[in-house]
């Protein structure tokens, strides 16, 4: 039996980032990775600004800084976005790695072991957990921070129903052979949620988020080919193959044939399929879901704490880790619960009552259609927009924000 004071399930950022924190403070933690080697966590993989402000350490993993990002709303309109802030995207193999190697650097024990939730069992003393290679752990604390498919989620805090799930998938593909790889956000038709483009070093990260319970894969990813299609087909045009700088993509509507035969072959080559669950909790969940107990937390993606309009989760994960491991060196564990909450549940609460307007009707329209269409004609809606792709902006006070834009001078 091997003893520990802190047993954390999962190695991704919300996992690593209280490893390193709790380790550096002396505490005995071991920190289980489950996922096969060079397994990427499925993830456009990009990090706003508010989480590389907070954590300027992160600006250490090898990515891509974006500062320009192209925005279409569900009937194709076009917005040039130049961020005052830029963020950043990584490759979650890089990502994770970098984090995963400070928590061991700092004194977190790494092990390559998976747990299921059949391995976890109470004790007199606090927690034994068995691995898949039957062998042996004990402390008196255990923090899930396994994803969304979380088994100690599941176990101490109850799973949750579909409708509180959403849906990301997508395809690893090359970057295009000339120009700047652009940075692309397309909100879907008829559809909640959206597409991406994210450029990394030697790769497209491409997918799409949707709710589960509206999930169609084959609808879906159609229409993921027809965004990847319509990617690689605004770097060609009829008399070379330059792209025209921040040209806009035909989005959504059928393009040459034979560029679209072209670009199909070559994609299905070499394009790696990825795909994985993001929480997106009801309001009502928030107010009764807890994420720790007696002798046990939850961080990130297993605690439910990602975005529902977005899905990203990054920022949370990290910001979890960071409070949970304050709250555990503070000898008040149980205080994670009230600290979480005054810190970002309220503004994930309001994201989630927000989320059907957000991707409702407005005005005749779509509500981002809108969005897109008042932001190309008014910088101050503009400025706004870009602060909520940052990060910067929040959701409690966004109505608000994009009504003083709208009365000052275009």
């Amino acid at each position: 039996m091997h003893n520990f004071d802190v047993l954390i399930v999962g190695a991704g950022p919300a996992g690593s980032f209280a490893a390193e924190r709790l380790a550096l403070a002396g505490v005995r933690v071991a920190v289980f990775d489950g996922r096969p080697p060079g397994e990427p966590k499925a993830c456009g993989g990009g990090v706003t600004s508010k989480a590389l402000k907070a954590w300027p350490h992160l600006l250490e993993a090898v990515g891509r800084n974006i500062d320009e990002l192209d925005m279409y709303s569900p009937s194709g309109k076009h917005l040039h976005l130049k961020l005052d802030e830029p963020f950043a995207v990584y490759s979650r193999i890089a990502f994770d790695t970098f984090l995963l190697e400070r928590a061991r650097k700092a004194g977190a024990i790494v092990f390559a072991e998976k747990i299921s939730g059949r391995g976890i069992r109470r004790t007199d003393s606090g927690w034994a957990v068995s691995t898949q290679s039957d062998a042996e752990f004990a402390a008196k604390y255990l923090v899930g921070a396994d994803g969304a498919n979380s088994a100690i989620a599941k176990k101490l805090a109850g799973p949750l129903p579909p409708a509180e799930m959403e849906v990301a998938f997508g395809y690893r593909a090359p970057l295009p052979d000339s120009g700047d790889a652009a940075t692309v956000v397309a909100f879907l038709p008829n559809w909640v949620g959206y597409a991406w483009a994210f450029p990394r070093l030697d790769h497209v990260s491409f997918g799409i988020a949707t709710t589960q319970d509206a999930f169609d894969h084959e609808s879906l990813d159609a229409l993921l080919w027809n965004f990847m299609i319509s990617y690689y087909g605004s770097y060609k045009t009829a008399r070379d193959s330059e792209r025209v700088p921040h040209s806009i993509m035909r989005i959504w509507k059928d393009i040459d044939q034979v560029w679209a035969d072209t670009i199909r072959g070559e994609l299905k080559q070499t394009a790696e399929r990825y795909a994985a669950r993001i929480p997106g909790l009801a309001p009502r969940t928030w107010d009764t879901r807890h994420a720790c107990g007696d002798g046990w937390a939850l961080v990130g993606d297993a605690a439910g704490f990602a975005d529902p309009v977005t899905g990203e989760g990054i920022y949370y994960a990290l910001r979890s880790a960071e409070l949970f491991a304050e709250s555990y060196l503070a000898g008040e564990p149980l205080k994670y619960e009230a600290r979480w909450r005054k810190d970002f549940g309220q503004e994930l609460q309001r994201a989630s009552q927000m989320r059907r307007r957000f991707y409702g009707n407005f005005w005749g329209a779509p509500f981002t259609d809108r969005m897109i269409e008042f932001a190309r004609g008014h910088r101050g809606i503009r400025k706004v927009l870009g602060e909520l792709v940052a990060g910067d902006q929040g959701y409690t006070d966004l109505k608000k924000k994009l009504a003083r834009s709208a009365l000052k001078p275009i």
